[in-house]
């Protein structure tokens, strides 16, 4: 039975009973604690905590799925993936343990022509909690296979809970027996297990395991230790089966990477490297991460991830670039993304269309991000080489934090690239060094944008304030900028209070507002709240940190506040009316780009503020001066013909028949909002807008540069910024023209005749100044002191650079006596840095004198460090005030070498 079968029977089997058909959510889901939705549950974790009232009592899905912190184990074990989809069913206080317990055994076990997956009840074995004596009653019952037929496991196997505060339960497992070629016999009649061996994990294999959510917890301490409250309101049921799990069961294959859905991208990478799946556990690892990785990036980028450098762009380029690599490793030079990626697309796209219908991005991204990564495998596997080969000379086995932040830094090496290749060469890095270095550059200060959203702050206060709403936050926003509303809610580092008095900074919720919660790349809204008692409060921020409650985040300017009180809401309507320009500006940069550069140029992230917004969007290079152009005036015509903004409600299918687009990430409901400006360009949206193109005034695009492997970043200006702006252009324009004498369309052409002028004054100058420097050479050369038998330069170079004293130390080492023992060192001093460079000849290396030895010795008086090669090495510092002594410690070097030797 091949993969999307299997999909089909799960769906059909629970919406036959009743449950809604819920179609997978986007693995970008804005939750601050997981970069991707990493299980069935996480789209309906509101209904789960409270948040949200469900709108259906039970549902049936299969969720797209990616777990990363195994990264490292895949392909090295055949449990272990990062993409997978979860197949679940979910009870919100309606059925409970034996509900579940009835709806899973029957699909396992009923017969496949009645639409079941007839798998063998002599081979199945469900596990419940110890203790859990209602399950097991009920599993007796369900399934009429005697107690000592069901496992009993410790809480480490066998109780759920999110790992914070919140609902938890007991579970239950369907286990599948492989047989005895798979591992040991279990002993689960007359044995008590805690947990599962590792030894017959493969033989008993988890497919299906059973939440049983009925006790809210607090102080989570670890998956075992935790506090029990009590018992939850409304008892609920989650489930969660590993799609690719039962397919290999059910496809009698080995493992995931041999289902119908991954192993063709196998197969067709032992064509391009000639290896054979099955020959050889390494080779098999790396086939494995092929198919693993070229899968979980198509579906990553398919959701709108494009690489980056941290968090979700980071970990899709990890993924492509092993992918890439364990290609390499096969023995496969070639681009290799260009034959794998279509092969997983025909397979996957049976269930997930947008597969083709956004294959031009997809494939885009994925092969840009793999031609960046070859360059940098040119540039840094020779570095890394080099950097492993001075280790292992020196005795050592471990390459150093510096060495391994230097290839991230300088050659975009990752850390995890590094490691393995370390570990391939037999050496260890020094982790720790490495993650101290690189403190300042990846951590981007997370937290602080998260707690300023309030995503960190206790969402129970929230709850409260909702739960006595009895209904969401009324946003008038779109209609009116004054609003008359009631005070619902005060809180105050992150509890509920009663009121609040002059110069307390609290949240206030209220039953109506028309204050924009930042969201969709448009910036909260500011004003002031005026409340009927005569206390008056500035809103600073706005968010809604849960579903149907908009806080507004304020600073009592006067008087006191408390809960009732009736207020006025005045919105910022300057700010809110130069915000909305940006946001439609934002739909038309989007639109006229697409129209430009073809639908891969699709929006990847924006931020619309007062006068200027960021738009960035999907592209493979720079986008050429010429398109830039052609936008700003395709834009700039459509703001003259006053096209009219208009917001229409509809369904999302409705929405996409319309031919409106909806952004990657973006969480829309049943009923969405689509913004169309004329008939031109239409977006699911639900920000504020203008009401006509001819509000914006202009639009001014400052430029575009790269933020990341596919994309980019154009920043714009629009209204009165933009317009003052080109007027402060103008100015400018017209005092270059002034003082060059010429017309303003020939300043392009003078301006580059100047600097080639320039350009050529500086060459001049600069043979002038060498000349002048090698000048020295030849009287430095004449002036060398015998030291031992050898001639020594020793000078120090006032006003000189790096560049210049390794030029004049050659040039003297050149000019010394031809046949006797030679050494040059100089010392220069410029611009606040000390160089160094010490050159030896070959009669003066075979006297013992070494130029990496005497940089080695200097270093530390210059306050800093340096090496290289017996003939040549070069070093610096800081310290200038000690360069008079290191070149006497030179001296007592060169005699001390030449005198052993």
């Amino acid at each position: 039975m091949d993969t999307a079968e299997i999909r089909r029977r799960f769906v059909s089997h629970f919406e036959g009973q009743g449950h809604r058909a819920v179609p997978s959510a986007s693995l970008l889901l804005d939750d601050p604690n997981l970069l991707f939705v990493n299980a069935g549950m996480v789209p309906f974790k509101p209904y789960f905590l409270g948040q949200e009232a469900p709108p259906y009592p039970r549902a049936v899905s299969v969720q797209k799925c990616v777990r990363t912190p195994d990264i490292e184990d895949v392909g090295k074990t055949t449990r272990h993936g990062t993409f997978f989809e979860m197949c679940g069913n979910f009870s919100f206080g309606d059925y409970f343990k034996e509900g579940a317990i009835e709806l899973a055994w029957d699909l396992v076990t009923k017969p496949v022509a009645d639409g079941g997956w007839g798998l063998e009840e002599s081979r199945l074995w469900p596990s419940i909690l110890q203790g859990d004596d209602e399950a097991l009653r009920l599993w007796m019952k369900v399934t009429g296979l005697p107690a000592e037929r069901i496992v009993k496991l410790g809480p480490k196997e066998n109780y759920w809970s999110m790992g914070v505060p919140g609902p938890g339960g007991p579970c239950s497992e369907i286990l599948y027996d492989r047989g005895p070629e798979y591992g040991p016999d279990g002993d689960f009649a007359t044995t008590t297990r805690t947990s599962m061996p590792t030894e017959i994990e493969d033989r008993y294999l988890e497919i299906w395991n059973l939440v049983f959510m009925q006790e809210e917890l607090s102080a989570v301490r670890s998956k075992e230790d935790f506090d029990i409250v009590g018992p939850l309101p409304k008892k609920n049921i989650d489930t969660g089966m590993g799609l690719e799990r039962v397919a290999f069961l059910m496809q009698g294959v080995e493992n995931m990477y041999e289902i119908d859905v991954m192993y063709p991208v196998i197969e067709r990478a032992e064509q391009l490297s000639g290896r054979r799946y099955g020959a050889a556990h390494e080779d098999d690892v790396r086939l494995r991460v092929v198919a693993d990785h070229v899968r979980s990036s198509m579906m990553l980028i398919g959701d709108g991830v494009t690489p980056g450098n941290d968090g979700r762009g980071y970990v899709l380029r990890r993924l492509l670039r092993r992918a890439v690599r364990s290609m390499r490793l096969l023995g496969y030079e070639d681009p290799a993304l260009p034959e794998l990626l279509p092969v997983s697309r025909d397979r996957m796209a049976e269930t997930y269309t947008e597969l083709h219908r956004d294959w031009e991005r997809i494939s885009t991204v994925a092969y840009a991000e793999e031609e960046a990564f070859r360059a940098t495998l040119r540039a840094g596997t020779q570095i890394f080489d080099l950097a492993t080969t001075a280790v292992k000379r020196g005795g050592g086995g471990q390459l150093s934090g510096d060495k391994a932040f230097a290839l991230h830094d300088t050659y975009g090496f990752p850390i995890d690239l590094t490691l393995e290749m370390a570990a391939e060469q037999g050496l260890s890095v020094d982790e720790a060094g490495f993650r101290r270095l690189m403190t300042e550059q990846r951590d981007r200060a997370k937290a602080d944008a998260r707690a300023k959203k309030g995503q960190h702050v206790d969402a129970r206060a929230y709850r409260e304030v909702a739960d006595a709403l009895g209904r969401p936050v009324e946003f008038t926003g779109y209609q009116e900028v004054v609003s008359e509303g009631r005070v619902r809610g005060i809180v105050s580092e992150g509890g509920s209070v009663g009121s609040a008095r002059e110069g307390d900074e609290v949240e206030l919720v209220l039953d109506r507002t028309p204050f924009y919660a930042e969201g969709g790349g448009q910036l909260a809204d500011q004003g002031v709240i005026e409340l009927a008692n005569g206390a008056r409060v500035e809103v600073t921020d706005v968010q809604s940190p849960i579903t149907g409650v908009i806080v507004h985040r304020a600073r009592v300017l006067a008087g006191e506040v408390g809960l009732g009180d009736e207020a006025q809401l005045l919105v910022d309507t300057e700010r809110r009316r130069s915000i909305s320009r940006s946001h439609t500006a934002t739909h038309m940069v989007h639109k006229a780009f697409r129209e430009a550069l073809g639908d891969t140029a699709t929006q990847a992230g924006s931020e619309n503020s007062p006068g200027r917004f960021r738009f960035d969007f999907s592209a493979s290079g720079a986008v050429p001066g010429s398109v830039m152009a052609d936008v700003e005036a395709r834009v700039n015509d459509l703001v003259l013909a006053d096209l009219e903004v208009e917001a229409e409600l509809m369904t999302q299918a409705e929405a996409v028949a319309s031919g409106a687009m909806a952004l990657f990430g973006e969480k829309y409901g049943d009923e969405v909002r689509v913004i169309s400006v004329g008939d031109w360009a239409r977006e699911l949206c639900g920000g504020t807008h203008a009401g006509r193109s001819g509000q914006l005034g202009v639009i001014k695009l400052l430029g575009e540069s790269s933020i990341g492997s596919g994309v980019r970043r154009v920043e714009a200006l629009v209204g009165g910024d933009a317009y003052r702006f080109l007027a402060r252009e103008h100015v400018l324009v017209a005092q270059l023209s002034e003082a060059l004498k010429v017309r303003p369309e020939q300043l392009p052409e003078r301006v580059n005749d100047i600097v080639e002028r320039l350009r050529a004054a500086e060459k001049e100058i600069e043979k002038v100044r060498v000349g002048q420097l090698l000048a020295a050479g030849s009287s430095l050369a004449e002036g060398a002191r015998d030291v031992a038998g050898v001639s020594l330069v020793a000078h120090r170079a006032d006003g000189a650079g790096a560049g210049d004293v390794r030029t004049l130390a050659l040039d003297v080492r050149s000019r010394l006596p031809v046949g006797r023992p030679g050494a040059v060192v100089i010392i220069g001093a410029a611009s606040g840095k000390v160089a160094a460079v010490a050159a030896v000849n070959d009669e003066g290396r075979a006297r013992g004198v070494s130029a990496n030895a005497l940089i080695r010795a200097v270093g530390p008086l210059l306050g800093g460090k340096g090496g290289g090669k017996d003939d040549v090495a070069q070093g610096g510092g800081s310290d200038s005030s000690r360069i008079d002594e290191a070149l006497a410690l030179v001296e007592t070097e060169v005699a001390r070498a030449a005198g052993q030797a």
